[in-house]
């Protein structure tokens, strides 16, 4: 894992570009890895903050949306460069996307002959590769069957909702490539492997700790929040996040208190809570002296676990009197992980479902009319 994380940005470019080299046996089956990504290095952030303020299906302002994007990432570049600073000069969502690609398809080559060779796509929604160049890559390497499979566990509209619109802009404008087999897999919150891989990571958190504190231990379960209106306008991620914390509690045996809570609010606006950062002030003033905290809504390391917990909720906790607070890893190339992701793509695959019916109905107060087409395209053309 340290050697992973100590490689350069330019080797993973390397890397990524070497895996379409000439040479390559050319993909039966390509699986696209849907993520927001981040940027590579500092002079990467205002672009990133401008496509994620600017995306119509992320953020709605009142009015002005591209002047109040690019005013607000141009007043947020410096704040947020320096958190990337500080954590390394960029972002690790690429080589980690990268590295958990390669190992579920080698798992898949073994495990399913019959639709190998596989290929991972990285396909980010606001950084390089982004998702309409690693569709073009798909379509040049003339794939059988291509897998859009969402890297959030836990769907929601602002999040997978957004990435699957792009995906279906793309197909509108350059159709789907002949005799090409499209399928969607878009959301995994209740997979029993996934729940497992975050027990087990807590079970070595937890062993970590002194004895005297090791079973009162709060379970802190972090997920990026999102705003009130996008939960009472029927949003399902809140509920598949507690289906996913309930999943792993039962794998534990409900072995400590837990409490899931919502990181990363952004601007004035209501958003879910009970925040992590005001959760943890909260606790150590009932007397709570340990907490372990689990990102349970993100499947590899990024600035959210990297500076937002790792750095910001240390020091909060520390200040407000938390004597021990430990951090579980993102999933990152955990084996579970991986086998995770492999049982999930080898059943779609077996399957007869090229879409879930979830992914087709609209939130009750939708108001994304592009939401209504992708969905109705989705049905419509997609197939195993």
């Amino acid at each position: 894992m340290l050697a992973i994380r100590n490689l350069t940005f330019s080797c993973i470019k390397l890397q990524y570009g070497a895996r379409y080299a000439s040479g390559a046996p050319s993909p039966k089956t390509g699986i696209v890895m849907l993520n927001m990504g981040g940027p590579q290095n500092i002079d990467q952030v205002h672009d990133y903050l401008l496509r994620i303020m600017t995306d119509r299906d992320v953020i709605q302002f009142p009015f002005a949306q591209d002047y109040m994007g690019q005013w607000i990432a141009k007043r947020r570049t410096a704040k947020v460069q320096k958190r990337y600073q500080e954590i390394g000069g960029g972002s690790p969502i690429l080589k980690w996307t990268i590295l958990q690609g390669d190992l579920l398809c080698k798992k898949l080559d073994k495990e399913s002959p019959e639709t190998a060779p596989h290929r991972a796509y990285p396909a980010f929604r606001y950084a390089s590769p982004f998702t309409d160049e690693a569709l073009d890559q798909l379509n040049k390497d003339k794939v059988e069957r291509a897998i859009i499979f969402s890297q959030y566990p836990q769907y929601s509209c602002a999040t997978s909702g957004s990435s699957f619109n792009m995906v279906y802009r793309y197909f509108e404008k350059h159709g789907l490539m002949k005799n090409m087999k499209l399928s969607i897999i878009d959301r995994w919150s209740a997979h029993p492997l996934l729940a497992k891989c975050f027990a087990d990571l807590i079970k070595n958190e937890l062993q970590n700790l002194p004895e005297d504190v090791r079973n009162e231990a709060v379970i802190l379960f972090s997920a990026h929040s999102l705003p009130l209106k996008a939960v009472n306008r029927g949003d399902p991620y809140p509920s598949e996040v507690g289906c996913t914390v309930q999943l792993v509690m039962n794998e534990l045996r409900h072995c400590n208190p837990f409490q899931l809570v919502w990181q990363s609010k952004v601007g004035p606006l209501p958003w879910l809570g009970p925040f992590t950062d005001d959760s943890v002030k909260g606790y150590a003033k009932q007397g709570k002296k340990a907490l372990v905290v689990v990102p349970i809504a993100f499947v590899n390391e990024h600035i959210e676990t990297l500076h937002e917990l790792d750095i910001e909720l240390v020091e909060d906790a520390h200040k407000a009197g938390i004597q021990i607070i430990r951090r579980v890893p993102a999933p990152n190339d955990h084996p579970l992980f991986i086998e995770a992701m492999t049982d999930i793509v080898k059943n779609h695959l077996k399957s007869n479902q090229a879409v879930n019916p979830k992914l087709t109905n609209r939130c009750p107060h939708c108001e994304n009319d592009v939401c209504a087409t992708s969905k109705k395209w989705f049905f419509e053309n997609c197939t195993l």
